[in-house]
């Protein structure tokens, strides 16, 4: 139960995130100003894996999204993507962590203004179980165009400086966001592989919960369509140097990823 509110706790979060800066998105060609050394590391990744507009230009997404918990349990589904609007489709065949009282394929969607829920083909309304569907269809959308997103406005970049871990040398970079009524707001803190360019790992903390302990995401990437995917991922609890627990990872993958399938609006209407 303990492990199940701690994953709930990190969608709704990165959920909120996600709401909070899909609005006025500059493009990365436009971002007229660099606000300091952080700024520019990011602006040069996001430049290396694909920006926004790279996205955008792709239309839409199919993949295949597998979630493994240490416990066993897992999750897998087929993601449905628009990247203008953030459009989300998902359809459960397995979902041991994700609404598992509800036997059969379940299928959820964001329709560009509401949430809405399957079981076998049949609507659900019940509202806990829309609240689910709310955290899984930005939460997945946003792990997807992260990197993207990591030049959003309200960003607040500070430059940490160089570090060697296992023979590798990294630029860290901590993002945070702008704290309008004075509250506590996440924060990222990236390592950036000075040869590759790319963001190996993350940490990153849940603040609106009081969580800043931060977690540790490592990450693999793959070449398709002429854009770097980060398709392999794996979290575990951290600490801000980038140490972890003893304890077993979180492993998530995204596999099977076709870009260009032209699905309208229609495709994602209940």
């Amino acid at each position: 139960m303990r492990t199940i509110l701690k994953l709930m706790i990190i969608c709704l979060v990165v959920a909120a995130c996600y709401n909070n800066a899909e609005t006025n998105r500059p493009k990365v060609d436009q971002v007229s100003k660099i606000k300091n050394q952080g700024h520019q590391l990011v602006y040069d990744m996001v430049k290396k894996v694909g920006s926004y507009e790279d996205l955008l230009k792709k239309h839409d997404v199919t993949y295949t999204y597998t979630y493994q918990t240490p416990d066993g349990k897992a999750d897998i589904s087929t993601e449905k993507y628009r990247f203008d609007g953030a459009y989300s489709y998902g359809k459960y065949l397995k979902h041991e962590r994700t609404l598992p009282q509800l036997a059969g394929v379940i299928e959820q969607g964001f329709d560009g203004q509401s949430y809405w829920l399957k079981q076998n083909g049949k609507q659900i309304k019940n509202p806990d179980y829309l609240k689910r569907v709310a955290f899984n269809r930005p939460t997945n959308f946003y792990w997807f165009t992260m990197m993207q997103k990591l030049l959003d406005p309200g960003l607040i970049y500070e430059y940490l400086g160089p570090k060697t871990i296992d023979n590798k040398e990294y630029e860290i970079v901590k993002i945070s966001f702008e704290s309008k009524d004075g509250k506590p707001k996440d924060i990222y803190q990236i390592y950036i592989n000075k040869q590759t360019l790319l963001v190996d790992q993350f940490l990153f903390t849940v603040a609106d919960f009081g969580v800043m302990d931060p977690k540790l995401m490592e990450i693999e990437y793959e070449e398709i369509d002429g854009l770097l995917i980060p398709t392999k991922r794996r979290y575990k609890n951290s600490n801000w140097e980038a140490e972890v627990t003893d304890e077993p990872w979180i492993k998530v993958e995204w596999s099977n990823i076709k870009f260009k399938n032209g699905f309208g609006i229609d495709d994602f209407k209940l």
